[in-house]
């Protein structure tokens, strides 16, 4: 048994793949088949069941996973000590991210890290907010930036920052309101651009109007869109109106391209969170990035 058939095992199990483990680790498929076949040879037992289209473990397979997981982080952990010793840390962190905190709150804070860890990359996924929470669960990837809690005992969440969704129309559509408010039933007169199911911005401007007494399934909806540069495009040519995050809104309403509204009596404020897996084993550069990412933040683990 040697390290590089624990990197390839682990990185199988990861994606429930050998196509996609072989693209991770830079190896053709049959490299990776013929690591497990022989490490299977070698400890006489099959790791992984392959009947099925996903791949899973057997009961061999987990015993091997949870001992691999910890001699691939020893190793990591060897490595990091070393470089952060010759005084260069590098590697590479995987981070899923919603639409808003990967656009408007994730960048300035990478760039405070790569100020002081400059030869530390990232790779950052695009995923709505339930499919970012998959993605953690599964350990595809290590970190998360989501706008929805949903609740699950294996997920860590941190509340990182306060949002609050405004409704943006465009700049001359005429909206009785004073002072920038709309009444609640107004809303049924309007067409409106919605982001697609699984989006945090979606499901908490749905679960806020319905608890408000709102039917939001007679909304008048002209379509449903995955961009939220997109829908502030739209809204601003006139095709409807729609919600969004107020950080995400304040480009365009500074440059009078849309007007911004609230909804009286209503609070559309939500936090957004950083999330990982409560199962999963840090490397040391994971460590120093969640430990830099609260001290930013300026919260607690």
């Amino acid at each position: 048994m040697d390290f590089k058939q624990l990197e390839v095992f682990i990185a199988v199990v990861k994606h429930q793949s050998f196509s996609r483990a072989a693209k991770e680790l830079f190896l053709t498929q049959p490299t990776v088949s013929a690591h497990i076949q022989n490490l299977e040879k070698e400890l006489d037992t099959v790791l992984l069941n392959r009947s099925n289209k996903i791949i899973t473990l057997t009961k061999s397979g987990e015993i091997l996973y949870e001992h691999a997981i910890g001699i691939l982080n020893d190793c990591k952990r060897a490595y990091y000590d070393i470089k952060e010793y010759s005084g260069k840390i590098e590697g590479m962190i995987d981070i899923a991210c919603s639409s808003i905190p990967e656009t408007y709150i994730l960048p300035k804070f990478l760039q405070d890290f790569c100020a002081s860890y400059p030869d530390v990359k990232f790779s950052i996924s695009h995923y709505d907010s339930q499919s970012a929470i998959q993605e953690i669960l599964s350990e595809r990837i290590s970190f998360g930036l989501v706008g929805t809690k949903i609740n699950n005992p294996q997920v860590k969440y941190i509340d990182l920052v306060n949002d609050e969704l405004v409704m943006i129309a465009p700049y001359d559509l005429d909206i009785e309101n004073t002072d920038g408010y709309v009444d609640i039933n107004r809303l049924y007169d309007l067409d409106f651009i919605m982001r697609k199911e699984g989006s945090g911005t979606r499901t908490l401007m749905t679960k806020t109007l319905n608890s408000s007494n709102f039917h939001t399934d007679k909304l008048r909806i002209l379509a449903h869109v995955e961009s939220n540069e997109a829908i502030k495009e739209m809204v601003r040519i006139g095709l409807g109106v729609s919600f969004i995050s107020e950080v995400s809104a304040l480009d365009y309403a500074n440059a009078g391209k849309l007007k911004v509204y609230r909804i009286k009596d209503v609070d559309f404020v939500r936090q957004f969170y950083f999330i990982y897996s409560k199962k999963k084993t840090f490397s040391p550069l994971e460590d120093k990035f969640l430990d830099k990412l609260c001290k930013h933040f300026k919260v607690e683990k």
